[in-house]
């Protein structure tokens, strides 16, 4: 049940609206976007909504109790803030959105349908469609640990308690990049594939400030060569400078030996899994499954 404002009730009461909807973008660098279906500009809550922005609202859906809703609002890759390279960025990934319902002649009379934030984003040839998720939707995510045989904490952090420091690495672009394919200069000496896995944030160029995925690192004719995940999503010129940070697949393997931190392994690795189920039984070689350990000597 929603309480309306009084003056909004005269007006859907007097049976000729002059309604339009309006939507505030909040981005993860801060940055606040506003836009309106409206065919001119509107401003209140000390933020201006952008009309001709070629936002409009697309499908919609509203469910009962605890289930998810969300919708879909779609637009044009237009000069008025949304360009396609910042949202190749990912600066409007989780971006906070607020739906308004706005009488146009007095935007004080108002009311706000809807808080969600920002999912996937489609693009296709100049124009976009970004799915809206509810608040119900952080319901579905999941919390506390999982029992599973890899290490459930993020690479560095407080769990994790590994020193980074020693492991990261500088370096700069050589040439022009291939696509996602980079040439580089590392400042340092370092192994093949000690980066593979791990992240790339973009120190100065027209990227910087950005971060993407790395592949794989190995040894190239011209130095080092980094293949990311995605191409970035700005142009990227020789001289492009870079901080590196390994990678870890989460396996104790890894853990202890090469980062020799198994004593903060956060994972079950003796835990049997479901291919323990589809192992035939026997002797031979590997454990037999009478019962007994998986570990046991001889």
């Amino acid at each position: 049940m929603r309480d309306l404002s009084p003056a909004l009730a005269a007006r859907l009461a007097s049976g000729a609206t002059t309604l339009c909807q309006c939507w505030s973008l909040a981005r993860r660098d801060g940055l606040v976007l506003g836009f309106t279906d409206h065919d001119r500009d509107l401003a209140f809550g000390g933020l201006t909504y952008a009309a001709r922005s070629g936002l409009a609202a697309a499908e919609a859906s509203r469910e009962l109790g605890f289930a998810v809703s969300g919708g879909d609002v779609a637009g044009a890759l237009t000069a008025l803030g949304i360009t396609e390279a910042d949202i190749a960025a990912g600066l409007y990934d989780g971006a906070g959105v607020e739906t308004w319902l706005v009488d146009w002649r007095e935007p004080e009379a108002r009311l706000l349908l809807d808080i969600a934030t920002l999912g996937e984003i489609r693009r296709a040839g100049g124009a976009f469609v970004a799915e809206l998720r509810g608040l119900m939707e952080r319901l579905d995510a999941e919390r506390g640990r999982s029992f599973r045989a890899t290490c459930d904490a993020e690479f560095g952090d407080r769990r994790c308690g590994l020193d980074l420091a020693p492991f990261r690495g500088t370096g700069r672009v050589l040439g022009e990049p291939e696509r996602g394919s980079l040439a580089v200069a590392l400042a340092g000496s370092f192994a093949p594939a000690h980066f593979s896995g791990g992240r790339l944030a973009w120190t100065a160029g027209a990227n910087a400030g950005l971060t993407a995925d790395i592949r794989t690192h190995a040894a190239d004719p011209a130095g080092t060569r980094l293949d990311l995940r995605e191409a970035p999503a700005r142009p990227v010129a020789p001289g492009d400078a870079f901080a590196l940070t390994p990678g870890c697949d989460k396996r104790l393997a890894t853990c202890a030996g090469r980062y020799a931190n198994a004593a903060n392994f956060r994972g079950f690795p003796h835990l049997p899994g479901n291919d323990f189920v589809l192992r035939q039984a026997g002797p031979g070689a590997g454990a037999v499954l009478d019962g007994g350990s998986l570990f046991r000597a001889g």
